[in-house]
């Protein structure tokens, strides 16, 4: 400054100090100074009125208060956009009337803190401004906060808590509301803590109708389940949505094509460093600054689902990017900035802080701080680009699966579950090009893991995707594409689709023959599945040498106790049973049912399969007391193995009930067929075939009770599913016409049963043969029906007939 006199006195400069020299202003002592009548209140702005979902935090955060005595210091941490600082700036500004003075001030830095201390001493003692440095006036209101009670001082924003200790251990009365993004043991150092979590789901969208302005509620449901029902990015998209008038469903759209750019967008007039985007990328870079491991992990971490990453994936036995104790200690830098959740056992982040950290690492400009190391680190990490993060997460879930068959392993069960959520989300994100073989092979064992835990849709997909991959990367004609074949057509056949897994079966098959040889163990696994195809198509004429072949190749490969050989001789046994041969069928399954109890133990779900098969094998032979144990250890068995909502458990449930109406107990077997349509309508789907079949064998049950009218309606959606599902000539039809004829003769409707009747011998003499046990089922019925409409003498040659066949019922 240059001037050529001065008269007064002139300041420039932050923090300037001016002497009066002529009737200087007195500095009056802290203690002496009172609060404003009025009050004093310095918060930064006022709180929204869009407040929802945290009544039950405000009422934490003032019994927090309330529980303390002298100085009162209170901890709200979390994520950064979760709402901490307007859950404070609520609690000040619905409680402003306790207090004589509410100040606020931004603490995420010691200079930060002593400008807020500063401000507060010109507010209550104006000629500090004129009289006083910067640091003399923050030393002047400690002073006058120590010597009175009776204030709130809220710190926002606290990046270090050894920022906050000398500050907290000066003062002795009043109470002090921290927030911060860290957690770092503020325990310690206050009277509570309070962690604040995501909105609930209704309150989320409760807060964007609002904001918004539309009422869209399933709209609304999705995007905010997009937004991982965080506070700040509801407020933003709801600000954004109103002032641009976007449609929600469009923005949900913008979202998910880039969600980098959509959760950068705010309103006009916003504070575009608030927005989510900016919030967590300048935290991201501080934390890389210090800590490049960090880093690393998070974007590991966000290849994954949000929730629970088993955390012995980052150890370095599966990833070696360091010590264990520089993981852990990485792990901690990112869980005291909340940008992770870390328990003993799994790591969780919150969406949006995965899309965040995901979009920064895809834009093309040079990772900060590559050259930054720590002491605790052996060197300099490289820089990363997207491909090698989304390779890395392959390796860490490839070399995190549990060994063995997940399809058989039972105990590599709880493994799959809590790695399978993960396998999909990195699918999900990792292009079969980077993925190749590896990722392939993680959705193909994942798939047999949904498998068995009736998830057979999720299991498609996962099996498509696999087989394109392998193929694309070794060729048409490789072993491995044979397996992935193999298990996708096991898939659809699962879904009711034989017709679509038999060709696929048969070019497995063929490629499996070409590349090991006739005799190969993997020759039998294609030769049973695709009889078992064939079965379902009602085909087990064609089955049944295909599944010889496979039991003599299994045998002499493996020996005649191998689970692989129990396997071959139950299905054998089921294509017997089919075929009428429910004689010869037993002592197959008898001895399946021994060597799986060897080979797994009794309480495998395998054996549940084994004895429910034999029970229904003993079923079809009238021998219904001797199935019905059977049958309910089973159902224990697939209980307890399973879940009381797996598809093989309504599958035991309906052959239990079978066998409990053929003992003459009918009523006690229609809650169990309620129970079992159920959860195969729910596991399956409603046009799923064997929902055909819950449907008829609770229809069948109606009827033998005497309510042919309750029947009636169910076996004509069975009929028409069965027909859709596997054709107008499958044996499965017949049943399903023969039981609805019975139960439209019932009604007195005889002449409308007779053609329903032969239609089913027609397809059952041509599907089964006409010495079939079930021909002979259908000749009765329909003489029955001749009966009823006074034609007994068309009747007699069917029942002569029928009389000439092995009187075994059906399957």
């Amino acid at each position: 400054m240059a001037a050529a006199s001065i008269d007064g006195v002139v300041q420039t400069g932050d923090g300037a100090q001016a002497r009066v020299l002529a009737g200087a202003v007195a500095l009056e002592p802290p203690a002496a100074v009172d609060a404003p009548q009025a009050g004093l209140s310095g918060l930064p702005r006022p709180a929204v009125r869009t407040f929802v979902g945290r009544d039950e935090q405000l009422a934490e955060l003032d019994r927090l208060v309330h529980a303390g005595a002298g100085v009162v210091a209170q901890a709200v941490h979390g994520l950064g956009g979760v709402g901490k600082s307007e859950l404070a700036l609520q609690y000040a500004t619905r409680h402003r009337a306790r207090y004589r003075v509410v100040w606020w001030m931004l603490a995420d830095s010691p200079d930060a803190i002593e400008a807020g201390l500063a401000d507060l001493a010109f507010r209550l003692h104006p000629d500090v401004q004129v009289i006083a440095t910067q640091a003399e006036a923050a030393i002047w209101a400690l002073s006058w906060l120590h010597s009175h009670d009776g204030w709130l001082l809220v710190l926002d924003n606290v990046e270090h808590r050894r920022d906050v200790e000398p500050l907290l251990g000066q003062l002795a009365g009043g109470h002090v509301l921290l927030t911060t993004r860290l957690d770092v043991g503020w325990e310690d150092i206050t009277d509570g803590c309070l962690r604040l979590e995501v909105l609930t789901p209704a309150d989320a969208v409760a807060l964007l109708a609002r904001l918004s302005g539309q009422h869209d509620p399933a709209t609304a449901g999705v995007l905010a389940g997009e937004l991982g029902c965080l506070p700040l990015a509801l407020q933003q998209a709801g600000a954004y949505l109103r002032q641009t008038r976007t449609p929600m469903a469009r923005y949900l759209q913008q979202l998910r094509d880039d969600p980098a750019r959509t959760l950068a967008a705010v309103a006009a007039g916003d504070d575009a460093q608030r927005a989510v985007a900016r919030i967590w990328t300048v935290t991201i870079d501080r934390i890389t600054g210090h800590t490049p491991l960090a880093l690393r992990l998070l974007r590991l971490v966000s290849c994954m689902a949000p929730g629970n990453v088993p955390r012995d994936l980052f150890t370095p036995a599966a990833n070696p990017v360091g010590e264990p104790a520089d993981v852990d200690a990485a792990l901690g830098v990112l869980a005291s900035y909340n940008l992770i959740t870390l328990t003993s056992d799994s790591v969780s982040t919150h969406r949006l802080v995965q899309a965040v950290t995901i979009a920064q690492l895809r834009q093309p400009v040079p990772e900060p701080h590559p050259n930054t190391t720590d002491a605790s680190l052996p060197g300099p990490l490289p820089a990363q680009t997207w491909d090698d993060v989304l390779h890395a997460a392959v390796d860490l879930l490839t070399r995190g699966a549990p060994p063995g068959d997940p399809g058989t392993a039972v105990v590599g069960w709880p493994r799959w579950a809590a790695l399978s959520p993960h396998v999909a989300a990195l699918a999900d994100r990792c292009p079969d090009d980077i993925g190749g073989i590896d990722l392939a092979w993680l959705l193909g064992e994942t798939a047999l893991y949904d498998s068995t835990q009736g998830r057979y849709h999720q299991a498609l997909q996962h099996k498509r995707r696999a087989l394109a991959i392998t193929e694309a990367t070794l060729g048409p004609d490789h072993p491995k594409v044979a397996i992935m074949l193999n298990n996708l057509a096991v898939s659809l056949a699962d879904l009711g689709r034989a017709g679509e897994a038999e060709p696929l079966q048969r070019r497995a098959l063929a490629i499996t023959e070409a590349a090991l040889g006739p005799d190969h163990p993997n020759v039998a696994i294609r030769l049973n599945n695709l009889a078992l195809s064939l079965r379902t198509l009602g085909r087990a004429g064609e089955a049944e040498p295909l599944q010889r072949r496979a039991l003599a190749i299994t045998e002499a490969a493996l020996g005649p106790d191998h689970l692989k050989a129990a396997t071959r001789l139950d299905n054998l046994a089921l294509s017997l049973r089919t075929l009428g041969r429910a004689g010869e069928a037993e002592p197959l399954q008898r001895r399946a049912l021994a060597i799986t109890e060897a080979a797994l133990g009794p309480d495998h779900p395998d054996v549940a399969i084994r004895l429910n098969n034999l029970a229904t094998g003993l079923y079809v032979l009238g021998r219904a007391e001797e199935a019905e144990p059977l049958q309910r250890r089973a159902l224990a068995i697939t209980e307890a193995a399973l879940g009381p909502d797996h598809p093989n458990v309504a599958t035991t449930l309906d052959n239990l009930a079978l066998s409990v109406a053929d003992l003459g107990r009918a009523g006690d077997a229609e809650p169990l067929q309620r129970r079992a349509l159920a959860i195969a309508e729910v596991a399956l789907g409603p046009d799923h075939p064997d929902v055909a079949i819950r449907l008829n064998n609770l229809a069948t049950s109606l009827y033998v009770l005497g309510r042919p009218g309750d029947a009636e309606p169910l076996q004509r959606r069975a009929l028409a599913i069965t027909e859709v599902a596997l054709g107008p000539d499958h044996p499965n039809v017949a049943i399903m016409l023969d039981n609805l004829a019975l139960s439209v003769a019932d009604l007195g409707r005889a002449g409308d049963a007779e053609p329903l009747q032969r239609r089913a011998l027609a397809i059952t003499e041509a599907a089964l043969g006409p010495d079939h046990p079930s021909t002979a089922i259908r000749l009765n019925n329909l003489a029955n029906s001749l009966r009823a409409l006074g034609r007994s003498r068309d009747a007699e040659p069917l029942l002569r007939r029928a009389a000439e066949i092995p009187r075994h019922r059906s399957a």
